[in-house]
């Protein structure tokens, strides 16, 4: 089935949809991995990517996020002086009613009778000002960081911005 748009699914809509032991042919998400670098390290510096509004996040766009902050940091930094961890996990399940195209397809599909709809994927949903993403790392590494976070940012269908938890006074901006 073809990715579409991500406004389609960024609106919260209803009671959220997670119970997957009820729910038959539930696709795994993209995203496996939420930890990236360097976890056993102390860092003194911790940056997070914080979204301005409540939205719902596809596991495509997170999956998205995750490769572009991890490759930067990977390439400029170096696998061992950070930490990415992604922190929020897509537990609502999306459903997509399907209509048929073609030649045929009005004496094949129903319209919108019984449009509950079958599940495509899933998705994160996320309040205003909740944390999606933080690096850990060194001061040096400070503007590095930020912008992995504003790369990852860019793959969210919610506006975003970029604070500093821990270590603000070890930074010079």
């Amino acid at each position: 089935m073809v990715n579409r748009p991500a406004r389609i699914y960024r609106d919260w809509k209803g009671p959220a949809y997670t119970r997957k032991e009820y729910i038959k042919g539930v696709p795994d998400p993209k995203i496996m991995q939420f930890d990236m670098g360097n976890p056993s390290e102390d860092f003194p510096l911790e940056v997070s990517l914080v979204v301005k509004e409540r939205a719902q996040v596809t596991h495509n766009a997170l999956e998205a996020a995750r490769v572009a902050a991890n490759r930067y940091l990977t390439k400029t930094v170096g696998r061992e002086k950070y930490h990415l961890k992604i922190r929020v996990y897509p537990h609502h399940v999306l459903r997509e009613n399907p209509l048929a195209t073609g030649a045929g397809a009005d004496r094949v599909q129903e319209g919108m009778r019984q449009a509950f709809g079958k599940p495509i994927g899933t998705a994160a949903r996320v309040r205003e000002g909740q944390r999606v993403a933080t690096v850990r790392t060194y001061p040096e590494y400070y503007e590095h960081a930020k912008e992995a976070l504003r790369r990852a940012g860019h793959k969210l269908p919610v506006p975003f911005t970029i604070v500093i938890d821990k270590g603000e006074e070890l930074v010079q901006d």
